[in-house]
């Protein structure tokens, strides 16, 4: 029976990876338990476990007594010399080993249950501390469910999940496919642990190019910076540590078959691939490639840029929708406003009428300002003092009128870039 037990709890872990010295632990105390159960808090025992033979054995140590008072820790003197068939004295420790079967069927039963919960809970122990480690890695694993368009992904015989939030857009994926992603989080619940991967996450890029290009993975080339927008277009700054390695072309390498590898595995997202520079002014330079800048002012204090390009310059440096600036912005840090050489972008307030209110608005054309850039620009604390309105509040309305102030001016920009190519096309 000892084998028997040892052996169905052996087959709870086997594909677990469970040390043998943590599970035989693990059998030792339940066994105690069930000692304790039968023969009270008092009794002295000891529990030795051999996992590798299939044996348990309990020794029962208990006090030989004229009258036994205590059960649990003494045994009378006539039964000890029958049990032990040897001439025992009073006063000498009678140990005496006790069957499995001793404690009945549901004692075991209860055991093997208690132990069945001990083995889930460090098996949850086990992947919650096998991923926390493993954030910000590379996981290889196949899709094999999919739900809500999140796609359940086993990896080593764990489940782990790809959110729909955390997927490529316009990437499909069925049951049986091979799916990388970079550990993002490990949550803890009520059963195993969340393991969240992500495809969408700027590390899972920075590991691709450490996969696909030896200089990065060995630390000859570092990247200092990276701004996506997965699926479609990401901008890496990269900085060589050796003066012989170009940066950008160990990345790109010949023919652009390093780059092409990671750009295939983020279903065809364009990446630009930039060198990294100290100087603020270069580095924003570079950011807007392949836009040419005419002129360029930095606040480095606030952490903003105000760039001024020639008319023929505006569509590229804005990109798409506005993300060629987004990207750049993002990348080096700093908050780009673009100008058009010789003129400069604003708004009139009365746009922003219905947004401030009446009284408001009436009070900003009596201080003296008429446009959204005017606002934008002027002191918070004189706006506090010349308008009497509290602070909270009209930082919340200064930061409204920027955001459509912005979103306007390279809707605007975007606008008359593709006008002008229209003219340019109706010319030729």
């Amino acid at each position: 029976m000892n084998h028997e037990i040892v052996e169905s709890f052996s087959g709870l872990v086997r594909d677990k990876s469970i040390d043998k010295d943590i599970l035989a632990g693990i059998v030792e105390d339940i066994f105690g338990m069930m000692v304790r159960k039968k023969y009270g808090l008092d009794a002295k025992f000891d529990v030795v476990v051999n996992m590798d033979k299939g044996d348990i054995e309990i020794y029962l140590e208990r006090q030989i007594v004229e009258t036994v008072e205590n059960p649990a820790i003494q045994i009378d003197v006539e039964t000890a010399r029958k049990l032990s068939g040897e001439q025992l004295e009073v006063g000498e420790e009678y140990v005496e080993i006790i069957p499995l079967a001793q404690f009945g069927r549901r004692l075991v039963t209860t055991a093997k249950q208690n132990f069945t919960q001990r083995i889930k809970e460090i098996e949850k122990e086990l992947i919650f501390s096998e991923y926390s480690n493993s954030v910000g890695e590379i996981v290889v694993g196949e899709v094999y469910q999919i739900r809500n368009n999140d796609l359940l992904i086993m990896h080593n015989k764990n489940e782990l999940l790809l959110p729909r939030g955390e997927q490529i857009p316009k990437e499909r994926f069925k049951k049986g496919d091979t799916v990388r992603g970079v550990v993002k989080e490990v949550r803890k619940n009520a059963s195993n642990p969340v393991v969240v991967v992500s495809r969408t996450d700027a590390r899972f890029l920075e590991r691709l190019f450490e996969l696909e290009i030896p200089e990065v993975y060995d630390g000859i080339i570092e990247i200092k910076s990276i701004a996506r927008e997965p699926g479609d277009r990401a901008k890496v700054a990269v900085e060589s540590s050796d003066d012989r390695i170009d940066a950008v072309g160990a990345c790109v390498g010949m023919k652009g078959v390093r780059i092409h590898a990671i750009v295939r595995e983020l279903n065809n997202e364009n990446i630009d691939v930039i060198n990294f520079s100290d100087d603020k002014a270069t580095f924003i330079t570079r950011a807007l490639a392949p836009a040419k800048l005419k002129h360029l002012e930095l606040d480095k204090e606030n952490n903003k840029a105000v760039v001024t390009v020639e008319d023929s310059q505006v569509s590229m440096a804005i990109g798409k929708g506005g993300q060629n600036i987004r990207l750049a912005s993002k990348l080096t840090g700093f908050d780009i406003q673009l100008v058009k050489e010789g003129s400069e972008y604003d708004i009139d307030l009365a746009e922003f009428k219905d947004d401030l209110g009446e009284d408001l608005y009436n009070k900003f054309l009596e201080a003296g300002y008429e446009t959204a850039k005017e606002v934008i620009d002027a002191d918070i604390d004189d706006l506090i003092e010349e308008l009497n309105v509290d602070g909270e509040k009209l930082n919340e309305v200064v930061a409204l009128i920027k955001k459509e102030y912005e979103e306007a001016e390279v809707d605007d920009e975007v606008e008359e870039a593709t006008d002008n190519k229209g003219n340019e096309k109706s010319a030729s």
